[in-house]
């Protein structure tokens, strides 16, 4: 009998966590310097400001990626299984100028946040421990079955060229089940 191994990272739970345990998260950003400022459940806009280098910060909209496609396409695979679960964030800008500037993976207890060097190559990955590694099956790469294990991440990708981007994690495709109409 082949004996199962935990990694550190992997996620013990029984029951995936609920998506709306993290609140949402707005961005802002200085447009004298560049300075990014994340916000956790902020109020509306309108009822607070943001000031960096003596003006107010603008607050990030998020698009649909169907907005930017004819700048910028983005795409994502959830790898590793149980044990190194992980995003990996796949894009391929047409100009340069389109290439993400920064990409922030909005999970179930928070988010983490990565700056790209003009030089990364596809894929960015977010490595995923604890609660966020929660998954249902030992798949690698995920067969994007219909428990949809990552549904309530999202993905936000910024260039200044293409704007905010908001991807949510909720691809689902009937190829899992592919391999048992075969057997039948």
């Amino acid at each position: 009998m082949i004996q199962q191994t935990f990694g550190p990272r992997r996620c013990r739970d029984t029951r995936k966590p609920p998506a709306n345990q993290c609140p949402e998260v707005s961005f802002y950003r200085c447009e004298t310097c560049g300075g990014l400022f994340p916000a956790i459940a902020a109020p509306p806009p309108g009822e607070t400001e943001i000031i960096c280098c003596g003006s107010k910060a603008v607050h990030l909209i998020p698009e649909s990626p169907d907005l930017v496609n004819d700048k910028i396409h983005l795409s994502y695979r959830i790898t590793g299984g149980y044990n190194d679960n992980a995003v990996e964030v796949f894009w391929e800008a047409l100009k340069p100028e389109y290439m993400p500037e920064w990409m922030y993976l909005k999970t179930f207890t928070g988010g983490y946040l990565k700056y790209l060097p003009e030089t990364k190559r596809p894929p960015l990955v977010f490595s995923l421990a604890d609660t966020d590694a929660f998954a249902y099956c030992d798949e690698d790469p995920c067969l994007e079955c219909v428990f949809r294990c990552k549904r309530g991440f999202v993905i936000y990708s910024f260039s200044r060229e293409t704007g905010l981007t908001a991807i949510p994690l909720d691809k689902m495709t009937a190829q899992w089940q592919s391999g048992a109409n075969e057997k039948a």
